[in-house]
């Protein structure tokens, strides 16, 4: 007969406390490199807007706006190629990363161009305009050399390299103030060497592969990827752009980067959760993938809540971080110029407006996982039309702040879209805890 110290017991299961100490284990390096990046794009944005015009912060957020999009759009091109290796293979082969490459290179031009001829078309120095498209294209090549890190499971590199770019921005930037040398143009010169600098965290051997791929893969071989996969990934993060951040082009072109500004302090507000979201997929859509790949379906659904918990947990400290700014230290974020009121009312919206994402977002990341890139860019279409008709009307009918509740509109049409994906693909592929037996 056992004795109870024999006895298999609930005690010895992982209590709440571990499970919560191994989430927040898990996420930490993962968040450590977007956490630099926020602060230091939320000191920058401070600096800027305490010793330039409205207008040029609002050029500043712009920035803000059309890099990440490019970012985006080499996730789509680059990382979902790389998320469908690891799902079938488990691992991304030397041809692949070279024809990946090559193609990133290629983004990265078109990178500069959308950036040059955006900031160019609204306004800014010609001078300025180039200096910020470089930045974006050494941002967009930099990416690549982050989702790889995470695909040949070297987290430090990619937090390393995030940290040192915080940390070059922010050096940059306080430089400047302090010497009163802050323009548009220095700005830029200080965010491309950061950009640029940043990279030294990578491996040596893939940024040399990088700058001069090898010949193991050819640019003519990504023709089949794009045709098969990544025409879907990159029309979804395109219509996602739109869906997202259709106020910002609206109010810039129609009503210039004056009235954008304003609105642009609520997303400064909340940037630790816009980078969360778009960091953190890096990390869990291979675990997913691999998840997928392997029939255990219950260890990606898994993956899907620890994301969706980390996201909310970043949602609630950033938001009483805001709360408290907009409550005890006013002056830090607003100057001469700013409405009180009008800030605290676009927070509020920002605040919904990113509930409403961090919610989604690890469904979306899952669907990516499984491949299901055309299903999410015909969603991200239906939203971004839904996006741009009603920020579109609210701006012209209403105002600039009013416009942000196009944006709520639209991310509620595709969250919707999402989750009844997510559960229509649980449905067709049986119950997770029969399959992730059976696979065991």
């Amino acid at each position: 007969m056992q004795s109870i110290a024999q006895t298999p017991s609930i005690a010895e299961a992982p209590s709440a406390l571990d499970k919560i100490l191994a989430l927040v284990g898990r996420y930490a390096l993962s968040a450590l490199g977007p956490v630099f990046i926020s602060g230091a794009h939320f000191a920058g944005a401070v600096l800027v807007l305490h010793t330039l015009s409205p207008e040029h912060f609002g050029y500043f957020s712009f920035v803000m706006t059309i890099v990440p999009f490019c970012v985006g759009a080499a996730a789509a091109l680059i990382g979902a190629p790389t998320t469908i290796g690891i799902r079938k293979r488990g691992h991304v082969d030397d041809a692949e990363l070279a024809t990946y490459q090559k193609a990133n290179l290629v983004h990265s031009v078109f990178a500069f161009g959308v950036v040059t001829a955006s900031l160019a078309a609204s306004g800014l120095s010609l001078r300025a305009a180039l200096l910020f498209g470089v930045y974006g294209a050494v941002m967009s090549l930099r990416w690549l050399a982050r989702v790889y890190a995470y695909a040949v499971n070297a987290p430090v590199r990619a937090a390393a390299s995030d940290v040192a770019y915080g940390l070059l921005v922010l050096a940059g930037l306080g430089a400047l103030y302090f010497a009163d040398r802050m323009t548009m143009s220095y700005t830029a010169i200080v965010m491309l060497l950061a950009a640029l600098g940043s990279l030294a965290a990578f491996d040596r051997e893939f940024l040399i592969r990088q700058f001069a791929p090898s010949n193991a893969g050819k640019l003519s071989a990504y023709g089949p990827v794009w045709q098969e996969l990544t025409r879907w990934s990159l029309l979804g993060v395109a219509a996602s752009e739109l869906t997202v951040n259709a106020h910002a082009y609206f109010v810039t072109f129609f009503s210039g980067p004056g009235a954008f500004a304003p609105l642009a302090l609520g997303s400064l507000l909340m940037r630790p959760v816009s980078l969360v979201l778009s960091s953190l997929p890096d990390m869990e859509r291979p675990v997913m993938a691999r998840a997928i790949g392997a029939g255990d379906l219950g260890r990606a659904f898994r993956a899907v809540k620890e994301f969706r918990t980390a996201a909310v947990a970043v949602l609630t400290g950033t938001t009483l971080i805001a709360a408290a700014l907009l409550a005890f230290y006013p002056s830090l974020i607003l100057k001469q110029g700013y409405n009180a009121g009008s800030a605290e009312i676009i927070a509020a919206v920002w605040v919904l407006i990113m509930a409403i994402r961090a919610l989604r977002t690890p469904d979306a990341v899952f669907l990516q996982a499984a491949g299901e890139f055309e299903p999410l860019a015909n969603i991200a279409i239906k939203a971004s039309i839904v996006s741009l008709g009603a920020t579109l009307a609210l701006l012209l009918t209403v105002g600039p702040i009013a416009s942000l509740f196009g944006i709520v509109a639209g991310d509620i049409v595709m969250s919707g879209a999402i989750f009844a994906r997510v559960r229509a693909w649980k449905r067709n592929h049986g119950p997770i805890e029969h399959v992730a037996i059976q696979h065991a």
